[in-house]
């Protein structure tokens, strides 16, 4: 069984080979039960360790599991929330093939996948690219979206100045022209692309904001209590999900939905749809386009599969 750490995790997930990877088994399907969620209750005091267990396999090929575990008092031991690995197997024999570190799949396949929705969604002269965060999925998304669109000017906003400054930074000193901004209005008005990667609960882009033929992403709200778009951005807007499980988890969907902004049949598709040619992406470079993605254990897989292959 070979071992990757983060850094050789991070240099087998390149975005110009991990977004192919990831059409490739979108198109492809492959086996993705349900999670499981355990609680893990702390030994003394405490809030325990939540782990989520994400399986998925391609028959006759591979098998993979993701576990994430979220301890919520790893703060105060001055240790990150949350650590995450990957144990890709033979699905033929069970004989395991690798250990893969899973924050980093878990990152980068996230942000291949709005980048993904974006080779359909977006408009093809897409050049000014709105980050709203500076998390570490945040931090990917302009190298994601420059494999797929013309990507010439990015501006980052997020709730602590500083940190928008220092993500703009960063990008400026990696080629990419970059500036922070503290109007979120105006900036979201600029954009071609707004790209939210929150863990906000209450909404922060405005449908009023957004441009004729602007392409919204929204990678955050991934339980009923988050959200990080008002009702108003998916009015009159065209409406893409990664999976059809993001109707019965993300708050930016079930809260419009039970107000009557649309209806689950309003949904124009999934990734799985574009990818196999089954539906068209952009139907005008004026419509407005949103993609709601709430993350699935197929990305993973395919993720790993490369790390695998090509690492």
């Amino acid at each position: 069984m070979r071992i990757f750490d983060a850094a050789t995790t991070r240099k087998a997930l390149h975005f110009e080979a991990l977004i192919p990877a990831l059409r490739e088994l979108f198109a492809q399907g492959c086996v993705v039960p349900p999670r499981h969620v355990h609680e893990i209750a702390a030994a003394t005091d405490g809030a325990g360790v939540t782990s989520l267990v994400m399986p998925a396999w391609i028959p006759g090929r591979y098998f993979g599991l993701k576990v994430v575990n979220i301890a919520p008092d790893n703060a105060a031991r001055g240790l990150p929330a949350l650590h995450a690995s990957y144990l890709l197997h033979d699905a033929e024999t069970g004989t395991p093939l690798a250990l893969i570190d899973g924050a980093q799949i878990t990152a980068r396949r996230t942000a291949a996948a709005s980048a993904l929705a974006a080779s359909f969604l977006a408009r093809a002269d897409a050049r000014h690219l709105l980050v709203v965060g500076a998390g570490q999925v945040a931090r990917l998304l302009p190298a994601a979206y420059r494999v797929v669109r013309p990507i010439e000017q990015v501006t980052v906003w997020a709730r602590r100045p500083q940190e928008a400054e220092a993500l703009a930074h960063a990008l400026s000193d990696a080629g990419v022209a970059a500036s922070a901004s503290r109007d979120l209005a105006h900036a979201s008005g600029e954009a071609d692309v707004v790209s939210v990667a929150t863990l906000a609960i209450a909404p922060l882009i405005e449908g009023r904001w957004l441009r004729p033929g602007c392409h919204l992403d929204l990678i955050g709200s991934f339980t009923p209590a988050m959200r990080e778009a008002d009702d108003a951005c998916f009015a009159g807007a065209d409406l893409w999900v990664d999976t059809e499980e993001a109707l019965k988890k993300s708050g930016d969907l079930l809260g419009p939905m039970a107000r009557g902004v649309f209806a689950a049949g309003d949904v124009r598709g999934t990734l799985a749809a574009l990818a196999r040619g089954e539906a068209r992406g952009r139907s005008d470079d004026e419509r407005r386009t949103v993609f709601k993605s709430v993350g699935t254990a197929l990305e993973d897989l395919a993720a790993a599969i490369l790390v695998h292959e090509r690492g």
